[in-house]
């Protein structure tokens, strides 16, 4: 009787662990927010394998750039071989400054959540497979300074919003189907985005 007492014991820690470790992970919205984008996404080269949803933040994680507070400020997964789609959830991002996923075969649609990346200063997702309209909501990102969409598959009108972003230098290039407002002169175009 006495060892299975020990061993009612050991399975009541082993649970009271597992339910600790599960309850910090959930206490990371950005770890989560991360982890989501990585399910999203095809990663042949195993570049996002340190992406792990145990661990309490992802400030650990490699690719991911963190403040002294412990908040994610970078992504960095250029020419990383990525495939799939962005998900709305990286708009939880708050503190978000450089969403880099360039040169990869990222698909799908632009969320309409990045507009809640108030402290972004670049996205760059030029060289990838993006099509879908450019969201409207990306007017909000006051902070922004480079928007490179170019080599995408956007189509729709370029959003009028943007031209209240004075910092902002964008490149639509090589996007065959979207068309208008012209920008020029309001917005600087940079071509130096091969």
């Amino acid at each position: 009787m006495g060892r299975g007492f020990g061993s009612m014991a050991a399975l009541v820690a082993l649970t009271v662990l597992s339910v600790m470790r599960v309850g910090l992970v959930r206490g990371n919205s950005e770890g989560d927010a991360l982890y989501t984008l990585r399910r999203s996404l095809s990663d042949p080269d195993n570049v996002l394998q340190s992406w792990d949803p145990n661990l309490v933040n992802p400030c650990t994680w490699f690719h991911i750039t963190c403040n002294q507070d412990g908040r994610v400020t970078r992504v960095d997964l250029g020419s990383s071989n990525l495939s799939g789609h962005l998900v709305p959830e990286l708009g939880k991002l708050e503190h978000l400054q450089y969403l880099e996923l360039y040169k990869n075969n990222i698909q799908g649609t632009i969320p309409v959540e990045l507009g809640n990346l108030k402290n972004l200063i670049s996205l760059d997702l030029y060289n990838n497979n993006i099509s879908g309209v450019i969201p409207p909501a990306l007017g909000k990102l006051k902070s922004l300074v480079f928007l490179r969409l170019n080599d995408n598959q956007l189509t729709g009108p370029i959003p009028r919003e943007l031209v209240g972003i004075s910092t902002l230098k964008v490149v639509f290039e090589n996007n065959p189907r979207l068309e208008g407002p012209e920008l020029q002169g309001l917005a600087s175009y940079d071509t130096n985005c091969s």
